[in-house]
């Protein structure tokens, strides 16, 4: 399986040995399995809100819905923000709806310039992008991950993360997020390519 693993895989596996047993379990994994960054920004980040709290199944679907709505293709910031009943009307709740409108009058106001972040520093995506309402650290993190293809980020915050951790390292109970964060560390540079390992972990119900 070695000479199938990527060179970041392969770094991984030497820094953890538990993750190299997952690694190893699992197989090859690539960022760009999961990236979007053929998409438009402030669609990633419409996207990002509409899967936020929901299984990847329900926000595909919901998403797949809202694309329909506006003609097979995401919305604009324009479209969004005179487009709330639309975006309710295609399966969104009433709350994510009004987020996603309120990211397009952001974008269409030039009160946020997506494109502007590919350049930033992580922490400055992130601080831009949580002044807007239903954008916390959660979503700047996947946005910086999948959207912006930063290599060395980790959402210590979410769940099927800290569920990952527990399946690798064996833990009788999934750490919190400040203990994922620390164990996190010994996966520099490369803690975008971890999570995606422990994602696939918790997909496929890999037992401890």
């Amino acid at each position: 399986m070695a000479g199938s693993l990527s060179a970041e895989a392969l770094a991984l596996a030497e820094r953890d040995p538990a993750l190299a047993e997952l690694i190893d379990r699992i197989g090859p994994k690539s960022l760009d399995e999961r990236r979007s960054r053929a998409e438009d920004p402030f669609a990633a980040l419409a996207r990002i809100i509409t899967g936020q709290q929901v299984s990847t199944i329900a926000a595909r679907t919901i998403w797949g819905r809202v694309c329909d709505e506006f003609g097979g293709r995401p919305p604009t910031a324009l479209e969004a923000r005179g487009g709330e009943h639309r975006l309710r009307g295609a399966g969104l709740s009433g709350r994510k709806a009004s987020y996603i409108a309120g990211l397009g009058a952001a974008v269409a106001g030039g009160e946020l310039d997506p494109e502007a972040l590919g350049d930033a520093p992580d922490e400055i995506v992130i601080e831009e992008l949580v002044r807007l309402r239903g954008l916390g650290r959660w979503s700047a993190e996947m946005f910086l991950m999948f959207h912006l293809g930063r290599e060395d980020v980790f959402s210590a915050g979410d769940l099927g993360l800290r569920n990952g951790i527990r399946i690798a390292h064996q833990l009788e109970a999934n750490p919190s997020p400040e203990e994922a964060a620390a164990i996190a560390e010994r996966w520099r540079p490369q803690r975008t390519l971890a999570a995606v390992y422990l994602w696939a972990a918790v997909a496929v119900e890999l037992p401890a």
